[in-house]
């Protein structure tokens, strides 16, 4: 975490205009981070490194088996990330196109990441709680588990693409695995693979799916733990020490430092957001 005394030196970074002051935000709890610095340091630790905060709850010697500092960058370097999911007259922020098949997909060259899960595991909350710097972007959240069918293209400005891919298990589309696999497996420019999974509970089997393609395909893919708001914090430990095993015995791709957020209550958004902006290497971070 950033010294004390660069706290100060950063309101240079949030001189915004007074109209992206008063943009309307879609959560209530979505904070810029100007204002996330102004908190006191232990709601900014909860807010911004929930891994942290977690570690608090273990006993001393399980301390050392948490990875919390495979992806350590400063609180300088995640307020340099919000600009590129913040929506100005130069940085468009769009949704692009849907497609069923690679094939019909838009030809970008620009960096890409892509999102997958199991349906209900809050994908597109989630994607809309990055998106909510940019709030004319309409990410379609559905209250119905399955809802997206196509792969949804959101360009980001000059700098990335992002990908919210159809859910898997429960109404995934019938050529779910045809779609997908293929997508993983020919599409050059994707960076890296968000893997979502439900923190209340846990690897499940059909997220093996998209782990098996992952691992077949050799590609780059992290875990993202969604929903941290409805765990208590003694049943998250319990499962970020879970998977951060079957990550290291069972996996080759997958980074080892897991991302636990809440579209609910932001918890961890910003610091995917700057983990997004450094794979795809816009944003060279100083942890």
């Amino acid at each position: 975490m950033a010294a004390p005394g660069l706290l100060s030196g950063m309101g240079c970074l949030f001189e915004m205009p007074a109209a992206l002051g008063r943009v309307s935000r879609p959560y209530s709890t979505s904070h810029t981070f100007a204002e996330v610095l102004r908190m006191p340091e232990r709601q900014l630790t909860k807010l911004v490194f929930p891994l942290q905060e977690l570690q608090r709850h273990l006993l001393p010697e399980s301390r050392p088996v948490l990875h919390l500092k495979t992806f350590d960058p400063s609180l300088e370097d995640i307020a340099r990330a919000e600009s590129f999911f913040t929506a100005t007259s130069r940085n468009r922020i769009e949704y692009l196109s849907s497609a069923e098949h690679l094939d019909h997909a838009p030809d970008l060259l620009r960096p890409e990441v892509c999102f997958i899960g199991r349906s209900n595991v809050g994908k597109s909350s989630l994607i809309k709680a990055l998106f909510s710097l940019a709030p004319e972007v309409e990410v379609r959240v559905s209250k119905k588990p399955g809802h997206t069918k196509k792969m949804n293209f959101f360009k980001v400005g000059k700098y990335f693409t992002l990908v919210d891919m159809p859910g898997y298990g429960y109404r995934a589309p019938e050529d779910f695995v045809n779609m997908v696999e293929t997508y993983l497996k020919e599409r050059k420019n994707l960076m890296r693979t968000f893997l979502l999974v439900d923190s209340v509970v846990g690897i499940q089997k059909a997220d093996n799916i998209a782990i098996e393609m992952c691992e077949e395909f050799a590609l780059p893919y992290v875990i993202v733990l969604t929903k941290i708001d409805k765990s208590s914090k003694g049943h998250l430990v319990k499962q970020v020490l879970e998977i951060q095993k079957f990550v290291a015995t069972k996996t080759q791709g997958c980074f080892p430092q897991l991302f636990p957020v809440s579209a609910v209550t932001y918890s961890g958004i910003h610091l995917l957001r700057c983990f997004i902006a450094n794979i795809t290497g816009n944003l060279k971070t100083n942890g």
